[in-house]
């Protein structure tokens, strides 16, 4: 007794769902590398230095804006107060680097002022952000 001839299905690969997921994740690596601009403090223009060096160890970035507003890690702060908050940080930070972003437009003083402040703690090392022509 023989079987009635079956039709052979021809097997198929389906790879719309495979595209659907591949655009997933290339959506996802995008948007994602778009994120890893890492700033540490608020948006200013940095003035431009040939000599400028990019330092790799933990960092308190101190941030004055074009209209003279102080803020310290994003947190916005009075002149007169950041000796007290920095030596909180630095104790808290063994060899952290005290980074000055300071606007290009900013007056001369206002930032000596908040170097001055940087100066006083004790274990506070300081340097002043520029970038690249």
């Amino acid at each position: 007794m023989q079987l009635p001839d079956e039709p052979e299905t021809s097997g198929q690969i389906n790879i719309v769902p495979m595209i659907d997921v591949i655009f997933a994740i290339l959506t996802f690596f995008i948007m994602s590398t778009l994120f890893l601009n890492r700033t540490e403090g608020l948006p200013v223009n940095l003035p431009k230095a040939t000599t400028a060096k990019l330092q790799n160890q933990s960092k308190i970035v101190i941030t004055i804006d074009a209209q003279g507003k102080i803020a310290l890690n994003r947190q916005t702060t009075e002149a007169d107060q950041i000796k007290a908050q920095l030596q909180r940080l630095v104790d808290a930070q063994k060899g952290a680097i005290v980074i000055i972003n300071a606007d290009q437009q900013v007056p001369h003083g206002r930032v000596i002022t908040v170097m001055d402040q940087v100066r006083q703690v004790p274990g506070a090392r300081l340097a002043v952000a520029t970038q690249q022509p």
